[in-house]
């Protein structure tokens, strides 16, 4: 069975829906997952519990991963990361001439 992974030069990775980040947020919380599940489980807690954590937990993140990916595409993440390095508001407080310089005692040639 084949997966196409990539649809093209210079274009981004694509597998199933999932785009750019989202497929590395996608792989990287289901392998922390199952690290804690396997600390879980050796530390001794019930299997039943640990495996009701996993499921849940894995699906919680299938779902965030695929509601993200399509909320906000695949740059969303970055501009959304990057507004608060935006100011809300920008404030001038130079007065309207001195904004405007007037160049004074200026010879043309």
């Amino acid at each position: 069975m084949e997966y196409p992974i990539n649809k093209g030069i210079g274009r981004s990775v694509e597998y199933k829906g999932l785009k750019a980040q989202y497929l590395f947020i996608f792989a990287g919380g289901l392998l922390a997952l199952f690290v804690v599940f396997v600390i879980m489980y050796i530390a001794g807690i019930s299997q039943w519990f640990c495996i009701g954590f996993g499921v849940t937990a894995a699906s919680a993140l299938v779902w965030l991963t695929f509601y993200l990916n399509a909320k906000y595409g695949e740059h969303g993440l970055m501009k959304l990361s990057a507004v608060k390095y935006h100011p809300r508001y920008i404030i001038n407080r130079l007065r309207i001439n001195r904004m405007i310089k007037h160049k004074k005692n200026e010879k043309h040639s």
